[in-house]
């Protein structure tokens, strides 16, 4: 398997994650990203034993684009803490059903997930284990009952994306989980677009930014082309 690498130096690796594939290991004993990328690391630099590669945040598999490991334990401290902090900056593109009445709005709910299930909802904000999911959007690109849309992140909440934009009444073409008139088979039209990170030793940010694949929906859109 071909990973684009976006950013990499002693202390970050930041890559192009291929759609369905797990970021970590899994129930699944499928290939997985971290795997991958410690076994690159391990060859093209020629180190012994086990390689360190922290994982810092996490990607939906079937969802592909930018995301950032840490390659030293300060690193993945520092990482760590900027997550928590909710400094890392992250935006996604999605297609999704219908046509949004405002261009730009702003989203906030509070989600339960369901471990056993693997999936989440909206409730209460007070209901128990529940926790609040904020992202911004903008519209842009429409073609049909088609919306392209921009999301920055302001909580990494499971699935957050997923379920806030199908709760507002625009689920993303090919969600299997919350999406009933999903097409089954078709690929979830969501990807991770840009990431900044601050470097945990230097004083400077990265920035990396990637495009989703030209296939259909995407290709409805002419904004990566």
């Amino acid at each position: 398997m071909t990973i684009k690498v976006l950013y990499e130096d002693n202390h970050l690796l930041i890559v192009d994650k291929p759609v369905n594939i797990p970021v970590q290991a899994d129930a699944s004993e499928d290939e997985d990203l971290l795997t991958l990328l410690k076994a690159y690391i391990k060859e093209k630099y020629n180190k012994p034993g086990d390689v360190f590669l922290g994982l810092v945040h996490r990607l939906d598999r079937p969802v592909g684009g930018a995301i950032v490991f840490a390659r030293t334990s300060k690193a993945a401290s520092r990482l760590s803490n900027e997550v928590r902090l909710q400094k890392l900056e992250r935006e996604y593109h999605a297609v999704v059903e219908g046509e949004f009445q405002q261009k730009k709005g702003t989203l906030t709910n509070h989600l339960f997930k369901n471990q056993a299930k693997n999936i989440s909802k909206v409730v209460h904000k007070n209901h128990k284990n529940s926790k609040m999911a904020k992202l911004d959007y903008e519209v842009v690109g429409k073609q049909d009952n088609l919306s392209l849309v921009k999301v920055k992140l302001h909580t990494g909440r499971s699935h957050q994306i997923r379920v806030q934009l199908a709760h507002a009444g625009h689920p993303l073409i090919g969600d299997q989980k919350y999406n009933e008139n999903a097409e089954a088979g078709r690929q979830i039209a969501l990807y991770s677009t840009y990431l900044k990170v601050k470097h945990p030793t230097k004083d400077e940010f990265v920035e990396v930014t990637c495009q989703p694949p030209s296939s259909y929906p995407w290709s409805e859109f002419n904004v990566f082309n």
